[in-house]
């Protein structure tokens, strides 16, 4: 069987990016183009362009760090905050099973953007592959960002802060 995910050569193949992607992103002020979702005081949201599924997001300070113990309190409870935020909005809009959660602190613990650490939020459905081998395997993604990006705005609007 083929698969069919030319997106995914830009990533591959393409140019590496200059700079923080992650602090470049929420300074940009354009949230739809770069697909910020939610915005809070410290931290914000935004879609991964190279998803393991559909709707895999990020949730990144706005504070330029890259481990775990560097985050203050008000950095750490937001995050957690808007995890639970986007728990409930994914439910809502993709009609999840599951999500995995989790941090990759370091290249060797398989950090992409190592130096700007980020909460990954990765949802996830019965029957569906397990976590580790997404991150070796072809995978389909069946939506495209900009409609996954209007549906959770949308939802995001009914959910209390």
């Amino acid at each position: 069987m083929n698969l069919w995910a030319p997106w995914r050569m830009g990533y591959v193949l393409g140019e590496k990016y200059e700079g923080c992607i992650l602090c470049d992103k929420h300074r940009d002020n354009e949230d739809e183009r770069n697909f910020v979702v939610e915005r809070g005081e410290h931290c914000y949201v935004m879609l991964n362009l190279y998803p393991y599924s559909n709707g895999h997001l990020m949730i990144a300070p706005y504070r330029h760090i890259a481990r775990l113990q560097d985050l203050n309190d008000d950095e750490c409870r937001e995050m957690m905050t808007l995890a639970q935020r986007m728990v409930e909005a994914l439910s809502q809009v993709l009609n999840t099973d599951a999500f995995n959660l989790g941090l990759n602190q370091g290249r060797a613990a398989g950090a992409g953007i190592d130096e700007h650490l980020h909460l990954h939020v990765v949802p996830r459905w019965e029957g569906d592959t397990n976590f580790m081998p997404v991150l070796g395997g072809p995978k389909v993604i069946p939506q495209a960002l900009e409609e996954t990006y209007r549906l959770l705005r949308d939802a995001l609007k009914g959910l209390p802060r």
